[in-house]
């Protein structure tokens, strides 16, 4: 239009004029027309068929700058729509740029390779600072690795020969010999591509909305055109109010609406990587709940030691710290924090193994060292064990013979109670189920004091899935997990929160990512969804409305068609300008109060004098 434009002014030769216009139009209907035979074929009729139709019209009555201007109408409402999608994968595009593209193979000599040729039982060293090309199990060194994908803050993972190692992890100050245990493209690597692809394809499902206002508004849109035609016999008038009709608010108005919508979650430390959160979450009436982590800090804490077969309480615990330094599991952090605060050095491990499910297994200073759960031990093994006590525990075995019992305690949030009532009355929520792989009769418990009356306890990660496809097949659910061995059952539900600073937002199961470990912010997030919606519906039917009002006026030859594609641009700002109210300060987006301001850490005394 520019260029048509400068023709204009500059050479006054309409019919070049015209020339340039038909082109500019050609190229750009193009796409539109193979785009709209595909939605034909597939059966959906979509809003762009006003579009088309006016572009067709203007053409064949020699209207080329109302063709034109519909034509930039209609790009402009894609380029928007599609920066929707690219705002809500720009964190996942940063995660995979960071990705090397060599690695140093280990044969004879040290090499520098493409990660694509790297086969399975490669040796490969990774220098300090590196960041691991594939996943692998350590060979030879003793380091640490950083395996925070999400907000850079730190998440040491203590290495040794033995323990595994995970694509994307930056590795720290010491080099690690390591041997590939899968290729590139089965690594995590290749999960973060995966999703990339898997997001862009995905149109953001907060657009369906207006395919299903267009569902309506297409036909009434096309009758009045024809009508007014037919009746005054006027072609022109058929072309003007099309080109009124032209659904702009739609295409245009909501893309803006959900953009806002993700660069307010940002604000608040919400990443949505799926804008159709924004929308599902609405339609959601059960809550699925994790119970560690998320009802709970997810920091436990060491409260007692059963010792057994003669093992002093200072032995048990600095056996099982120095085994516990290359685990990430939630009780890892607990043994060593009391170790620490009792000074204990840590013994030398090696052949470090830890089977998911299976607990964690090394040879600590010659003995071979096992931590688990009760439920993993043999028949003889678990009748020497006491009585099951309130709380979390886990299960040290010294060369095979029980020597000591761990009992640790997780500390429910101070919100976790008053949240999960606050879903309830102020929410679409009618239903909470607790869903946790903890002991069934801890879980109940735990439900209790929460006041959820549907707990289910004792679930392994595929229990949980086919729990979650249950609820899912007969009510719309919404999963909230810490992120932590969730991903399967996340991706069962209709919508899926991850929250906390340890979610993998490699996996493609939530929606959304909460940063900040606080149960307010998942309130601010249905906030921002139903806020997003009434904003995008604002823009949407009022600008609907305008048009009709439009349309009306060109059926009666009120408005000609250059004028009704002018008019139509002031609908389109005034719809943009109200979808723009999204990204306007408000203030508190949450109505959540939690009854006693939360805290960063549980507890204040020394976990080690709780265990004393």
């Amino acid at each position: 239009m520019a260029t048509a434009l400068a023709v204009r002014f500059l050479l006054h030769n309409p019919h070049v004029v015209n020339i340039v216009l038909c082109v500019a139009i050609a190229g750009a209907s193009v796409p539109l027309l193979i785009s709209l035979v595909q939605q034909v074929i597939k059966k959906n009729f979509s809003v762009d068929i006003l579009a088309l139709l006016s572009i067709v019209t203007a053409l064949i009555l020699g209207q080329y700058w109302v063709a034109a201007i519909v034509v930039l109408m209609l790009s402009g409402g894609k380029a928007l729509e599609s920066s929707a999608t690219e705002r809500a994968n720009s964190v996942l595009r940063a995660l995979a740029k960071r990705m090397p593209q060599t690695a140093h193979r280990v044969g004879g000599v040290v090499s520098d390779v493409s990660i694509d040729s790297i086969a399975v039982d490669d040796q490969l060293v990774v220098y300090p600072h590196e960041i691991c090309p594939v996943d692998g199990v350590v060979v030879s060194g003793q380091g640490s690795m950083d395996e925070s994908y999400l907000t850079g803050e730190p998440f040491q993972i203590a290495k040794a020969p033995g323990t595994f190692v995970l694509s994307g992890s930056i590795n720290g100050d010491a080099a690690l010999t390591i041997r590939a245990m899968k290729v590139a493209i089965d690594s995590r690597y290749a999960k973060i591509v995966e999703v990339l692809h898997a997001s862009e394809e995905n149109r953001p499902q907060i657009q369906r909305l207006g395919d299903r206002l267009g569902s309506w508004y297409t036909p009434i849109a096309i009758a009045i055109a024809l009508a007014s035609w037919w009746l005054s016999g006027d072609s022109s008038r058929f072309l003007a109010v099309l080109v009124i009709a032209t659904p702009c608010p739609l295409l245009i108005s909501i893309p803006v609406a959900i953009i806002g919508a993700i660069s307010v979650g940002a604000r608040f430390g919400i990443i949505i990587k799926d804008p159709s959160i924004l929308e599902k979450m609405e339609t959601c009436h059960v809550l699925i709940v994790d119970k560690t982590g998320t009802l709970t800090y997810g920091k436990p804490s060491l409260t007692n030691v059963d010792c057994l077969g003669g093992m002093t309480q200072e032995t048990a615990l600095q056996y099982a710290a120095s085994l516990e330094r290359y685990s990430k599991h939630p009780l890892a952090s607990a043994v060593l924090a009391a170790a620490e605060a009792l000074q204990l050095p840590l013994l030398s491990v090696k052949d470090v193994s830890e089977a998911p499910g299976a607990g964690l297994f090394g040879h600590v200073e010659g003995h071979l060292v096992t931590v688990t759960g009760r439920g993993k031990l043999s028949a003889n093994l678990a009748a020497e064990m006491p009585a099951v006590a309130p709380g979390l525990e886990c299960v040290l075995l010294l060369d095979g013979n029980l020597a000591g019992v761990f009992h640790f305690q997780d500390e429910p949030r101070r919100e976790s109670k008053s949240f999960l009532k606050h879903v309830g009355t102020n929410h679409s929520i009618n239903k909470v189920i607790l869903l946790s792989g903890d002991r069934p009769a801890e879980v109940a418990l735990f439900a209790a004091g929460m006041g959820i009356t549907e707990p289910h306890g004792g679930k392994t990660p595929e229990q949980k899935v086919e729990f979650v496809r249950e609820m899912t097949a007969k009510s719309n659910t919404l999963y909230l997990g810490d992120g932590i061995n969730d991903a399967p059952a996340m991706m069962a539900a209709t919508a899926g929160i991850a929250l906390g600073v340890n979610s993998d937002i490699t996996s493609e199961a939530a929606g959304a990512v909460i940063l900040q470990s606080s149960l307010k912010s998942v309130d601010e997030l249905m906030h921002i969804g139903r806020r997003m919606r009434g904003i995008a519906l604002t823009s949407a039917v009022g600008g609907m409305g305008l048009s009709l009002i439009g349309m009306g006026a060109a059926s009666f030859g009120l408005i000609s068609p250059i004028q009704g594609a002018i008019a139509q641009e002031v609908i389109d700002l005034l719809s943009i300008l109200n979808s723009l109210r999204m990204i306007l300060p408000v203030g508190s987006l949450s109505d959540f109060q939690s009854p006693v301001a939360d805290v960063h850490a549980p507890r204040t005394e020394s976990p080690a004098k709780q265990a004393a």
